[in-house]
């Protein structure tokens, strides 16, 4: 294994800065380099030659992937370029790490995953909010401590009522994905990590009913039976008046309410035969550099990768699969749950 990983991003675009940010992450990481940026806007690579002086600068794809110098590449592109993008680095015998989500469809991701398996290189998906404070605190009140037991109901809710920027790409369904591949490809993630087992069906329903100006849905929702029995409902809206918490927990013995802050965590937990509450802080701060940390780990120390691409195949297919639910009026089989030994078989 290699002492040092040289890393290169692709998309310094200026919304978000995320391409600074992911820059900045690498440099602060032992065992990365920043060796490299490449943006199709030539005034943006100008930038970036002065945020990281002596760094290469591409206005092309192509020039940048014959750089030796480059061991993996970040994308950061619009959501509609992540697969190309991410199979063309492959095929360059790059390490990948693509910015979530990680694609439009299911088919694009089983291509990227082939792609970098066929490469015998790294492909992850930038899913930093695992280490997000609140849920954190979350996946140590259900996952670490058992709290609550087995957990049988899960509600999700993000939005609220706002009019989506038209001249924003992601606004634009075609490009995005869709309403459901923002804040929707982090919810979906965190559930996998809180009900992980094997999902049964999904029934979706997309509503379109006021902001015409743009293509994106108004409003989304995924409900998703999973085969212990456990309920999802995942909500996410820009036409919602009123909102709920962001997260709404039941298991067999006991609740967890987000209230901001901190969760309202109620069960019998001395088994005394009364119901007690507890305040439950969120962590301190959220640690998205640790992100990198394990990326790291992995291709310098051989250290087991934690974002492993089939898991957020699994947050594409969800999202996919009920956008087809809502078309069909009922629910489907998830592709991911009734594929995947074949895909490994035929790998």
């Amino acid at each position: 294994m290699a002492n040092k990983i040289r890393c290169g991003v692709i998309g310094y675009g200026g919304a978000f800065n995320m391409g600074r940010a992911h820059a900045n992450y690498i440099t602060a990481t032992k065992g990365l380099e920043l060796t490299a940026i490449c943006d199709a806007d030539a005034a943006r690579t100008k930038v970036a030659a002065e945020d990281f002086p002596g760094v290469a600068t591409y206005n092309a794809v192509d020039d940048f992937l014959q750089d030796p110098n480059v061991d993996l590449a970040v994308i950061v592109l619009p959501h509609n370029l992540h697969a190309p993008v991410s199979i063309q680095c492959s095929h360059a015998k790059k390490h990948v790490i693509v910015e979530k989500p990680m694609c439009i469809t299911v088919d694009e991701a089983t291509k990227m995953i082939k792609a970098a398996r066929k490469a015998d290189r790294m492909l992850s998906v930038f899913h930093n909010r695992r280490q997000d404070a609140d849920y954190r605190a979350l996946r140590e009140i259900v996952v670490e401590k058992k709290l609550l037991g087995e957990v049988f109901e899960v509600e999700m809710w993000g939005g609220g009522f706002g009019r989506p920027n038209p001249n924003w790409w992601r606004s634009s369904k075609e490009i995005s994905g869709g309403h459901f591949y923002d804040w929707g490809a982090h919810y979906l993630d965190w559930l996998l990590g809180i009900v992980p087992g094997a999902i049964d069906s999904v029934t979706g329903y997309f509503h379109k009913r006021i902001w015409h100006e743009v293509t994106n849905e108004d409003h989304v929702q995924a409900i998703i039976k999973f085969s212990s029995g456990c309920v999802a409902n995942v909500q996410m809206s820009s036409i919602a008046y009123a909102g709920k918490p962001r997260w709404w927990v039941l298991g067999e013995k006991g609740a967890a309410v987000d209230k901001g802050g901190h969760f309202e965590v109620t069960g019998d937990f001395k088994s005394s035969g009364y119901p007690a509450t507890l305040h439950v802080p969120y962590k301190s701060d959220s640690e998205w550099k640790t992100y990198y940390t394990n990326i790291s780990d992995h291709l310098v120390r051989g250290k087991e990768l934690k974002v492993k691409p089939e898991q957020a195949r699994r947050v594409i297919a969800i999202m996919e699969t009920a956008e087809k639910s809502s078309e069909k009026g009922r629910s489907l089989n998830l592709p991911t749950e009734t594929e995947d030994a074949q895909f490994e078989r035929t790998d």
